[in-house]
């Protein structure tokens, strides 16, 4: 099968689509493991705005079951965590964490002049843009870029999906999205791709379909790597059987490998609750729980928890008031969760959100998000932050 380079510009967005081709330009080249004692951050996207005051509930603010007479928490029910404030019921798992000191809690995150759509507002917190700027390139993709200028060998970062995030995406480099190693192993070893890239090469001299053959050549040559290192040391731990808890164990054995990677984002959802929130929101925080709670027990066993920090974020929180459906609709500040065996500042780091002091029915933010970014590039993973950002974030003391 002989097939020329013009006819694959015919069907590249075949194989775009399949393997992600051209998004991941020199992905994995060097192959320098990321050793024991080397920091890496676990991303979890709660996708359509989870509603945090039925996440960290303030159990002894009237104004608070005023406003939610049949969506408040009951006390009783409540997982307490102080006198002020309770977990759902549903986080066990995160409850077990916050009790042993592994997870903090960030309370009013946000950014100036919130926006309440979906897309917009996630744009914002991948990017790490102000609302009025418009970036093409996310927060870690900058961050791959910032910190291998000129090197062969940068790490990397890898998204447990089908379809690479913004907040992935570099200039020069970017993330590689992948659901499991055997699949995209599997895939870029069928037939109809090694046929594809033979003929590449005896086809010399079409430049711009040169970068083409570079390019799916390095995705091969990835999708190898990346199986043959998750082979290496495949987690044992069970976890449960829910697509989170899956790709959770997929990251695990790709940190108990060593592979070449610092960054792993990963995403859980919907949480947009308009109505019947209290049965969606109670099933995705099991998931979140359970799945959670077997990835540190995985990390503890093999002595990476002190290495790895793990948070949760949402693109914004949701109104005070309970609607008219049995639900809550787009809010503006929000909680994030917090979890390692390496944490300086545990439980409950700052106020909860002030019930009397609100924005026209929503919570006004304390934290911007960007804080939280700048501690994370400066403190965990030794990269220029203000670089990254565009400008000077106060850092945090929760690493």
């Amino acid at each position: 099968m002989v097939i020329k380079r013009r006819e694959f510009l015919q069907i590249g967005s075949l194989a775009t689509a399949t393997l992600m081709v051209p998004k991941f330009l020199k992905a994995f080249e060097g192959r320098t493991p990321v050793p024991i004692g080397n920091k890496v951050v676990v991303i979890i996207q709660l996708s359509g705005g989870n509603d945090g005051l039925n996440t960290i509930i303030p159990v002894r603010n009237d104004i608070y079951y005023r406003e939610r007479p049949k969506l408040g928490i009951e006390k009783s029910k409540v997982l307490t965590l102080t006198d002020e404030a309770g977990l759902h019921p549903s986080l066990v798992g995160l409850k077990e964490l916050y009790d042993e000191g592994s997870l903090a809690i960030l309370n009013n995150v946000g950014y100036p002049n919130p926006d309440r759509s979906h897309f917009r507002s996630m744009d914002i917190w991948q990017t790490g843009s102000g609302a009025n700027e418009y970036l093409t390139t996310g927060w870690i993709g900058r961050y791959l870029d910032a910190q291998c200028k000129g090197c062969d060998k940068p790490t990397q970062a890898l998204e447990i999906d089908d379809v690479l995030s913004l907040a992935l995406k570099g200039e020069d480099i970017k993330g590689l999205a992948l659901k499991d190693p055997r699949r995209l192993y599997n895939t870029s070893h069928e037939k109809f791709y090694k046929d594809l890239n033979a003929s590449f090469k005896d086809e010399p001299g079409e430049q711009p379909v040169d970068y083409l053959y570079k390019t799916m050549a390095e995705t091969l040559s990835s999708a190898d790597y990346i199986f043959k290192q998750s082979k290496l040391h495949p987690s044992a731990q069970e976890y449960p059987n829910t697509e989170l808890g899956k790709n959770l164990k997929t990251i695990a054995s790709l940190i108990f490998s060593e592979i070449n990677t610092k960054v792993y984002y990963v995403s859980l959802g919907s949480f947009d609750t308009h109505f019947n929130q209290q049965a969606q929101q109670q099933n995705l925080f099991t998931q979140l729980s359970d799945a959670v709670k077997a990835f540190a027990k995985d990390l503890k066993a093999n002595n990476r928890f002190n290495d790895v920090l793990l948070f949760t974020f949402s693109e914004f929180g949701r109104r005070v008031s309970q609607n008219a459906s049995g639900g809550t609709d787009h809010g503006t500040a929000n909680n994030m969760f917090l979890i390692s065996g390496a944490l300086k500042q545990k439980g409950i780091i700052n106020p909860l959100p002030d019930l009397t002091n609100l924005d026209d029915g929503d919570l006004k933010y304390t934290i911007d998000f960007k804080n939280v970014y700048a501690t994370v590039l400066n403190k965990w993973l030794a990269a220029n932050d203000t670089m990254i950002l565009g400008k000077q974030y106060n850092p945090l003391s929760f690493i």
